[in-house]
């Protein structure tokens, strides 16, 4: 049975609803702001989890191209001690094939491109980076391309014999963190539905204590003193019902006071 079964309407209400559209219940009310709750916490948790991941896994990405930049100027320490240009060309070509990576380029002490990966832009190959610049490691973030990447650069024996920049793709950050994301969106997602049908339960339980509370009432006011409220109850909502029982019990004494006299 239904609650609207339970209690039918009063005249009054029913002359509201020939009136118009009826107003929003408590019922309905409370599951919506529990909703509109549990909502706004899913998604600040969401957006809190993303940006938090995508902090662990800039800086992994920003390590992992500095470990690059320095195995590149280990490799090319020997061949530019010898000047042998076309096995330089050769290593940056294949670091620029590892994932991820935009590409790959080596300076002499005086700033000049020697030898770079296929596909470097021209932009890039006509900076002239400042001298003490090239004697430390040095990582920024611009755009290439629309898209942007982060460079590192590392010194070739502290700068005595130059220095190689390694660029890599921020976009290579996404399939990690979509692949840790993910995962755990589905399980928050999971703990929101979980909670919210739990608190629509609950909610359902209290706004029927609340509208058989409203119905005692009603048949009160229309002079039935003879039906107990019979709610039992240790919080706010059991002390109302208490107060309408001495109510109903100071009424019908009243009644039978009036009857005998």
């Amino acid at each position: 049975m239904t609650e609207e079964e339970d209690f039918p309407p009063t005249q009054n209400e029913a002359t509201a609803l020939r009136a118009g559209p009826r107003r929003l219940g408590l019922k309905w009310k409370i599951i919506g702001g529990l909703a509109a709750g549990i909502t706004a916490f899913g998604l600040l948790a969401l957006a809190v989890l993303y940006y938090q991941m995508s902090s662990v896994f800039r800086s992994d990405l920003e390590r992992r191209a500095f470990d690059i930049a320095t195995n590149l100027a280990d490799g090319a320490a020997t061949h530019l001690s010898r000047g042998n240009i076309p096995d330089l060309y050769a290593l940056v070509t294949r670091y620029s094939f590892f994932p991820g990576v935009a590409y790959t380029l080596i300076r002499d002490q005086k700033g000049t491109v020697i030898a770079h990966s296929p596909g470097t832009p021209p932009a890039v190959l006509s900076e002239t980076p400042a001298p003490d610049a090239r004697r430390l490691p040095e990582q920024r973030e611009f755009a290439l391309q629309g898209s942007p990447v982060y460079e590192t650069r590392a010194a070739i024996l502290e700068g005595r014999l130059g220095s190689v920049s390694v660029a890599v793709w921020a976009e290579s950050l996404k399939p990690w963190v979509q692949h840790a994301v993910f995962p755990l969106v589905g399980l928050l997602a999971g703990a929101l539905a979980a909670g919210l049908a739990l608190s629509i339960f609950l909610t359902r339980g209290m706004a029927r204590r609340f509208l058989r509370l409203r119905e005692i009432a009603r048949r009160i006011s229309m002079g039935d003193l003879e039906t107990p409220v019979g709610i039992e109850s240790n919080d706010e909502l059991g002390d109302i019902a208490n107060s309408v029982e001495r109510m109903r019990a100071s009424l019908k004494a009243a009644m039978a006071r009036l009857s005998r006299t």
